[in-house]
């Protein structure tokens, strides 16, 4: 069985994702209104994943996240917000998130995408992959090493995620296998991981 966290404040939606977690027989959730309970109950039970809002009373989700992946590194936390802004989305990832879905996907995409990243893979919103086109297509190419640029493949497998298409469909469309589409979006994510650890190298040596 696999262990959830839900950390969410609001007490409605918190409840909706409860119930509607705990209506699949393969997860054992625990929902949490704050990170600081969350973090506080991982002294006793270290779940497999965790899914995260943002905006939270008190600590927020991305700094949640880095706590978490510090701590916990084999716990996948998987942000599950509103908000669709770079800043938040590439924040996220850099403290270590695998996964950005947003709250109004529909209930049997995000219990297909939990079960994606209890498996290893990245699944994201297709509004979110959209902003991660845009990213790629805005870094300067002296900054991007050869390996970390995407291939032909990841990007058109990106952009039809960028319409809509799950991941199903994308499979079909390029009459290639489920797993091998849940594998260029794993790398995907790889990738973005690989940049931020740049980023991060650039600033501890003085560099904008």
């Amino acid at each position: 069985m696999l262990s959830l966290f839900l950390i969410e404040d609001h007490h409605d939606i918190r409840k909706h994702f409860e119930l509607l977690l705990q209506g699949e027989t393969d997860f054992q959730c625990r929902a949490f209104r704050t990170a600081e309970d969350a973090l506080s109950y991982m002294k006793v039970e270290v779940p497999g994943i965790v899914l995260m809002d943002i905006n939270l009373p008190g600590m927020s989700g991305i700094d949640a996240t880095q706590i978490i992946k510090e701590k916990y590194p084999l716990t996948q936390v998987m942000m599950l917000t509103v908000y669709e802004d770079d800043e938040k989305i590439f924040r996220a990832l850099k403290a270590g998130a695998s996964s950005y879905m947003l709250k109004k996907t529909k209930p049997a995409e995000l219990i297909e995408a939990i079960e994606q990243l209890s498996r290893g893979f990245s699944p994201m919103s297709g509004e979110i992959a959209r902003k991660v086109v845009t990213y790629f297509n805005k870094q300067p190419s002296p900054v991007i090493q050869p390996e970390d640029t995407l291939s032909e493949r990841e990007y058109e497998i990106l952009h039809l995620l960028s319409q809509g298409l799950r991941n199903k469909e994308i499979a079909g469309r390029l009459n290639i296998t489920l797993n091998t589409v849940k594998a260029h979006l794993y790398k995907i994510y790889q990738k973005l991981h690989v940049q931020t650890r740049v980023e991060a190298m650039n600033k501890m040596n003085g560099k904008k």
